[in-house]
C-alpha cells in the first residue's frame, strides 16, 4: 500500500514566518518521489514526530485556519494515494505526483475537486481529536455506517442521494435511525449484497438495542458540534432531533464470598485458565477499566499501591488514581513477579479474556440466576451470570462491595476513578439486598 511522509522545509518565509509542508510519496521501490505540497504553516504548529498541524484547542481565527489547513492537507494525501490506486504504473514519475498536487490546488475538469467531501471531513474530524484509539475506531464504526446508509438511500429512494454537511436534516437523522435499527435485516438480503461488499464490517452488523443506537447518535451529534465550532457549517440537525435516554439496568456483580470461591477454585489442571482467573480476581481488587489494566506495567505498583490515571480522564483533567493493594492483589503480583513481559500480568487479549472469564465462572460453579435487561428488547431477563460474566463484571464488583461498606461514592470514586458527582451511582444504590433490610428493620 501507498504510504506519504510529511517534513517541513528548513526555510522560513520572512514575511509570512511559515514554512512549506514536503512531500514523499512511496508507492513502491521504483516509486519513490519527492515534491512540494504548495501548503505552509508556522514551524510552531507543526508536530514533527506526528506529521500533523498542530491545532490550539482555543477557539481563535487563528485555530479555524489551521484546521482547514490540516483539512486540506488530509484531503491532499487521500488523492494521491487514490490517484496511485489507479494509476497505470508504467506513467507514474515524479511529474505524475507534481501534477497531482497541481491539479489539487488548481482544479480541472474531472479533477478532484478541494473541498473535502462529507465522509473525508468526518475522518478528517476523528484523526484531530484527541482520542483513544478505541474510540477512534468507535467513529470508524459509524463513518462507515453512513456510508452504507447513504448507499442504502440511493439504492431504495433516490440514486443522487448525498450526505452532505448541509443537507443533513432532522428527517435524514430519522432516516438514519430507522436504518440503523434495521440493518441486521438488511445485510442478509441479496439485494443489498453490494452495500456490504463496498463498506464491509468485520463482524456482520447485529440488532441494535436502543443505547447503542443513542450511542451513535452521540457521537455523531459531536461531529456537527466540531464542524459548527470551526466554521465548516451553520446546520446542525440535532438542534430539533431527540436523542432517546439510555437505559440501564441494576449493576449486576459477584459478592466478596463469590470472588474468594473463584479465587479458591482448583484450576491447576487448566494452567492457562488458572492465570486469566488471578487476572480477574486483581481487577476485581483495583477496580480499573480493562483498558487501564492492559497498559499497566510493574513500574505502576508504587510503595504498596497501584497509581494509574484513568484513559477517560486523559483527554479532559487527568487525575491519579492510587489503590492500595491489599494482601490477595500483592499475592497475585508476587506470583507472577518472575514474569518477564512488558505488562503487568500476562494479559491475552480482550474478547480472549472475556471468554475465559465466562469459563471460570462456570468451573467455579458460580451460576446463579440473575435478573437483567436485554438491550436490545428492554425486556426483562433471568440468565445465569456466567453467562454474562466480563473483565467490565470485575470493576462493578470492586465498586459494588465498596459502596456496600461505605455508602460514599465520591470516596468509592476516587478509588475506581469515577469523577466526583458521577451518575453511575445513582445505580448502585438499588442493589444492596442487605441495605434494604437494614432499613426496613428501622420500624420495628
Amino acid at each position: 500500500m501507498a504510504t506519504i511522509n510529511l517534513s517541513l522545509s528548513s526555510k522560513i518565509d520572512k514575511n509570512t514566518k511559515k514554512s512549506e509542508i514536503l512531500i514523499r510519496f512511496i508507492g513502491s521501490r521504483e516509486h519513490v518521489f519527492r515534491c512540494k505540497s504548495s501548503l505552509f504553516v508556522n514551524p510552531e504548529r507543526w508536530n514533527k514526530e506526528n506529521e500533523k498541524i498542530i491545532i490550539p484547542r482555543l477557539a481563535t481565527p487563528e485555530q479555524k485556519c489551521l484546521v482547514n489547513l490540516q483539512t486540506k492537507l488530509d484531503a491532499l494525501k487521500n488523492l494521491i494515494i487514490e490517484s496511485y490506486a489507479s494509476a497505470d504504473k508504467s506513467k507514474v514519475d515524479k511529474n505524475w505526483l507534481v501534477n497531482i498536487v497541481d491539479n489539487f490546488h488548481h482544479p480541472k475538469t474531472n479533477i478532484k475537486p478541494e473541498t473535502p467531501s462529507f465522509i473525508e471531513l468526518f475522518y478528517t474530524f476523528i484523526e484531530n481529536r484527541k482520542l483513544s484509539q478505541v474510540r477512534k475506531n468507535n467513529f470508524k464504526v459509524i463513518a462507515r455506517a453512513l456510508q452504507r446508509f447513504e448507499l442504502y438511500q440511493q439504492v431504495t429512494e433516490d440514486e443522487n442521494f448525498s450526505l452532505t454537511l448541509e443537507s443533513i436534516t432532522p428527517e435524514t437523522l430519522r432516516q438514519f435511525d430507522k436504518f440503523l435499527r434495521e440493518e441486521h435485516v438488511y445485510c442478509a438480503k441479496p439485494e443489498y449484497k453490494l452495500i456490504y461488499d463496498t463498506f464491509p464490517e468485520k463482524r456482520t452488523p447485529q440488532k441494535r438495542g436502543q443505547n447503542t443506537i443513542n450511542d451513535v447518535h452521540t457521537k455523531f451529534r459531536t461531529f456537527y458540534i466540531w464542524a459548527n465550532d470551526c466554521g465548516f457549517t451553520s446546520n446542525n440537525p440535532y438542534k430539533n432531533f431527540k436523542i432517546e435516554e439510555c437505559v440501564y439496568g441494576t449493576p449486576i456483580y459477584i459478592t466478596i464470598e463469590e470472588r474468594n470461591q473463584i479465587y479458591n477454585t482448583d484450576l491447576s489442571h487448566r494452567p492457562q485458565l488458572a492465570i486469566q482467573r488471578d487476572i480477574f480476581v486483581f481487577q476485581c481488587l483495583i477496580g480499573c477499566r480493562v483498558g487501564d489494566l492492559y497498559k499497566m506495567k510493574k513500574s505502576h505498583v508504587i510503595n504498596g499501591a497501584i497509581e494509574y490515571i484513568p484513559r477517560k480522564t486523559k483527554e479532559g483533567r487527568p487525575v491519579t488514581v492510587r489503590v492500595p493493594l491489599n494482601a490477595t492483589a500483592k499475592e497475585i503480583l508476587k506470583r507472577y513477579e518472575e514474569y518477564q513481559g512488558d505488562t503487568l500480568l500476562p494479559f491475552i487479549s480482550e474478547q480472549k479474556y472475556n471468554d475465559a472469564i465466562k469459563k471460570i465462572f462456570e468451573v467455579a460453579g458460580v451460576t446463579r440466576i440473575v435478573t437483567v435487561i436485554n438491550p436490545t428488547t428492554r425486556e426483562e431477563v433471568k440468565i445465569p451470570i456466567n453467562e454474562i460474566a466480563s473483565s467490565h463484571m470485575a470493576r462493578r464488583t470492586f465498586v459494588g462491595n465498596l459502596y456496600k461498606k461505605v455508602k460514599d461514592p465520591n470516596l468509592v470514586g476516587s478509588l475506581s476513578g469515577h469523577k466526583e458527582g458521577s451518575k453511575a451511582f445513582a445505580r448502585y444504590r438499588d442493589i444492596d439486598e442487605d441495605m434494604k433490610k437494614e432499613l426496613v428493620n428501622l420500624l420495628d
